[in-house]
């Protein structure tokens, strides 16, 4: 692209940043859209997160996603928020407006609209949700608002999960959300759930670490979502799939996150024709060959 006196500036607020995939998605939308955008990484680093967006705002910098470790961090130096990314009570988009950024939540809407392209439902569905950490929090979050039937939280400490559940249950005003130990799984019915994912275990390099390593855990699963993508395919999906069940990662999940973000920036929608168009691009700079 030419950049000339009209380019708009977008970016990525992180530490580290070197290996994100963000200017992948964005700067291809640009290109396919003709837009006088270009996006860019800047590391930010620790506690001048305040600083980075006084200085993005003030540099007319026109959109900005955020990254570890600022999602919650970034949440003060905000003229808005939305209620999503409010009750999540974590940030990952900044929109720009008069009076300073608004603060949007693009993750979850995204994990939502990746499931969606592989005809994964979660209204009146049972879920089985592994972990109670941030991320974890925020797939309640989202079950809750898409109207689960009820969701068990599995985690190893259950005191955590605990917690998760009567925070989010509050929020919500109902009780749709179970604490449960690991190893409580075995009370659970035997009918076919959703399983979500959503702690670091499995990641590269430790690719053969999985939370639950008992095979009739894997009985109960029929479709299941890991939020990892790097490995393509976690040894959690292989069991699920080893055992009949359906099972997607999590990189269609960081393709429809920046969409999603490109989209609020720019007021436009973007076509599932363009967005396989930049999954294969995605593939490509990870070197995946399915």
């Amino acid at each position: 692209m030419k950049i000339n006196g009209s380019t708009l500036t977008c970016g990525l607020i992180g530490n580290p940043v070197e290996h994100t995939l963000s200017p992948v998605i964005h700067n291809y939308l640009a290109e396919i859209e003709n837009r006088n955008l270009v996006y860019v990484p800047f590391q930010v680093e620790n506690n001048r997160i305040k600083e980075a967006v006084e200085g993005a705002y003030a540099l007319n910098i026109h959109g900005l996603n955020i990254t570890v470790p600022y999602k919650s961090a970034v949440i003060p130096c905000l003229a808005e928020m939305d209620r999503l990314a409010e009750n999540i009570g974590a940030v990952n988009t900044l929109v720009r407006t008069q009076k300073g950024y608004k603060g949007f939540n693009t993750d979850m809407p995204g994990l939502f609209r990746a499931m969606e392209t592989e005809n994964y439902t979660i209204k009146g569905e049972s879920i089985i949700l592994l972990g109670a950490g941030g991320a974890a929090r925020a797939v309640a979050m989202l079950c809750m608002e898409q109207e689960a039937k009820e969701i068990f939280i599995l985690n190893r400490s259950v005191e955590k999960a605990m917690a998760v559940a009567e925070e989010v249950n509050g929020i919500y005003k109902e009780n749709r959300i179970i604490p449960m130990a690991l190893s409580d799984y075995r009370k659970l019915l035997d009918r076919k759930y959703l399983a979500i994912q959503a702690t670091s275990v499995g990641l590269s390099p430790n690719v053969e670490d999985v939370v639950i390593s008992e095979e009739a855990f894997y009985d109960k699963i029929e479709t299941a979502v890991d939020l990892i993508y790097n490995p393509y395919e976690t040894r959690f999906m292989s069991m699920v799939k080893a055992h009949g069940g359906r099972a997607m990662n999590g990189l269609k999940m960081l393709l429809y996150q920046g969409i999603i973000a490109y989209e609020l920036w720019n007021d436009v929608k973007i076509s599932e024709k363009t967005a396989k168009e930049i999954l294969i691009r995605m593939k490509e700079e990870l070197k995946i060959h399915e």
